[in-house]
């Protein structure tokens, strides 16, 4: 009788030692892939904002459809230009008062064009994979949206790219999952979603710390 009382509480003292070491253990694991995973969909949304400005810079407005935004890359050229200061004879000055005046103006030179392509991706076409959540067995792909925003009378244009961390996640634990979407800190990415941009204020900044990679 004595040996199976210890043989129970041998059992016992186990298995509370595993649930121990298992409430221990599984945050510390579910960080380290919650990291690992932030890292590769965060890269992606970098290159999403910088083909996104690319596309504001060439056409002045954000692009909100993936196909365009892939085949603005692949086509649209940048415009080179410099700028320089210069002086001409004021007419208007001399027809009204008789009087030379030079005045001071900038003019803009063209030097050629440069592929959107060529710059921001430097030959690598992952571009045209940069939508998709890039996480194994996650087939989903970021939220995009675009449009403008009203600021004083002036249409700004804006866009958000994001996806939720539940959907990075997907197959840890739910309650750990839980726990992220809510977390508050200025170490960690806030709210339910990675995203980058906004469709609410003029912010083409990323919601990650720095540990993550510059923001802005």
């Amino acid at each position: 009788m004595k040996l199976v009382i210890q043989l129970v509480l041998w059992i016992v003292i186990i298995f509370l030692g595993y649930l121990v070491f298992n409430s221990i253990y599984e945050p510390i694991k579910f960080n380290e892939v919650k990291e690992a995973r932030y890292a590769k969909v965060i890269e992606n949304l970098k290159d999403i904002r910088d083909a996104e400005l690319a596309h504001r810079t060439v056409t002045g407005e954000f692009e909100g459809d993936w196909d365009n935004l892939v085949r603005f890359i692949d086509t649209a050229q940048f415009t080179l230009t410099q700028r320089r200061d210069t002086t001409v004879m004021d007419e208007e000055y001399r027809k009204t008062y008789g009087v030379d005046r030079r005045i001071e103006i900038v003019v803009i030179d063209t030097l050629g064009y440069k592929s959107v392509k060529d710059s921001l991706f430097k030959g690598s076409d992952r571009y045209k994979t940069m939508m998709n959540v890039p996480i194994k067995g996650v087939d989903a792909q970021f939220q995009l949206d675009a449009g403008t925003i009203d600021k004083s009378g002036n249409k700004i244009p804006v866009f958000e790219a994001k996806v939720a961390k539940k959907v990075i996640l997907f197959d840890q634990d739910s309650d750990l999952i839980n726990q992220e979407e809510e977390v508050v800190s200025v170490d960690n990415v806030n709210g339910p979603f990675i995203s980058v941009g906004s469709m609410d204020e003029v912010n083409t900044s990323g919601n990650w710390p720095l540990k993550y990679g510059d923001a802005e």
